[in-house]
Parts: C-alpha cells; sequence; structure tokens
C-alpha cells in the first residue's frame, strides 16, 4: 500500500560551514529539498491499490505478502521501462490489472476467477 502524504516534519542538524551557521532560509530550503525528493522516491517504490482492488483482493482471498509487492513493484517498472500504460501482471495465484503511470493496482483475479481467460484494455503483460 502508499503512503499518499509525507506529514512528518524532517528536523536536519544544523548546517555549519567553516564554523558559521547557514542562514534559517537555506535550512528550510534543503528540508523541503529532502521532505520532496524523499516523496519522490517513495512513491516510485510503492504500489497503489483502487478502492475496487482493495475489495477483489479481499472477496477472492488474495493475499499479498511484502515479497510479493515488491515483485509486482518490479513487474511496474519493467513494464514503465517498455512504455507501458495498463499492464496484465501474472503469477501463480493471481492476476492484476494495473495503470502503470500511477503505480495503481485496478482489479485483481485469482486463478478460480480466471475461466474466461480475456482481458481487455491492456497494452501489455508481465507474467512473474
Amino acid at each position: 500500500m502508499r503512503i499518499n502524504e509525507f506529514n512528518t516534519e524532517v528536523k536536519l542538524l544544523e548546517i555549519v560551514n567553516r564554523g558559521k551557521t547557514k542562514p534559517a532560509a537555506e535550512k528550510s530550503v534543503k528540508a523541503d529539498s529532502f521532505k520532496t525528493a524523499f516523496s519522490r522516491e517513495l512513491s516510485k517504490s510503492s504500489v497503489n491499490f483502487s478502492k475496487h482492488a482493495q475489495q477483489r483482493l479481499f472477496s477472492r482471498g488474495i493475499d499479498l505478502s511484502q515479497e510479493k509487492l515488491s515483485q509486482i513493484s518490479e513487474a511496474i517498472d519493467k513494464a514503465a521501462v517498455k512504455g507501458s500504460k495498463d499492464t496484465l501482471i501474472l503469477d501463480d495465484r493471481a492476476a492484476y490489472v494495473v495503470s502503470i503511470p500511477s503505480r495503481t493496482v485496478i482489479t485483481a483475479f485469482s486463478r478460480a476467477n480466471l475461466q474466461e481467460g480475456v482481458f481487455t484494455s491492456i497494452d501489455s503483460a508481465v507474467i512473474l
């Protein structure tokens, strides 16, 4: 799951340059830059789940371990490199339809729910 906002105040040690403290304005710019960079990196590596996908995971009994989340995140990275927009990620137990630009799982299917085997509105697939 994704942390939507980074709301914790960042406290940095005083920035010292040759025995002189830098002005407070420069400190806040560095703190904001760190906060922005940290949030950006966090969002790059995370996987989001739509409300619909969360309901499907629960109703279909699909459990996601940290390892599985990492695998899905890596699959999203691979699809992004290839320019994909909407991807099917398929593993041994389930299938996930993912919006690559937002890193959001849109829906999920267990293997038992894949009777038809037809997926629409995707432009790529990644098999784990």
